[in-house]
């Protein structure tokens, strides 16, 4: 089974602050995306796994950032696989311009069920 997987995107002018540099909140909401494609790729959604009653929640997530995205640069976001334990899944990211390191995050997602309790990450993401 597949631990990465990688995303183009375009920076979207609405992404983008005055400066037309990508705001630095979105980084978070491209690491989404890019863990969302990368459960798609293994053959599941985040819909599936909420309706068996598993729910992954942020429990530590962070970025460094080295150099700027723009507004309409196409960037590759790589999201791996790190990490997994009996409950909790670790994901690194990079965000590169061509071959250009632009930020590199990770995350700490941890599941539980629909009370808020720990329990097991489904076997999928073993």
């Amino acid at each position: 089974m597949s631990k990465s997987h990688e995303l183009a995107i375009r920076v979207r002018y609405a992404e983008t602050d005055r400066m037309g540099l990508l705001h630095h909140a979105n980084y978070f909401v491209y690491f989404e995306m890019g863990r969302t494609e990368l459960l798609r790729q293994r053959g599941l959604t985040y819909r599936e796994v909420e309706d068996a009653g598993h729910y992954l929640v942020i429990i530590d997530i962070g970025c460094k950032f080295k150099r700027p995205a723009y507004y309409d640069d196409l960037l590759t976001l790589k999201t791996t696989v790190a990490k997994v334990t009996h409950v909790k899944i670790v994901h690194n990211y990079q965000i590169y311009r061509d071959a250009v390191l632009l930020a590199e995050g990770h995350s700490t997602l941890a599941c539980v069920d629909r009370d808020g309790r720990p329990q097991a990450l489904p076997e999928a993401f073993q």
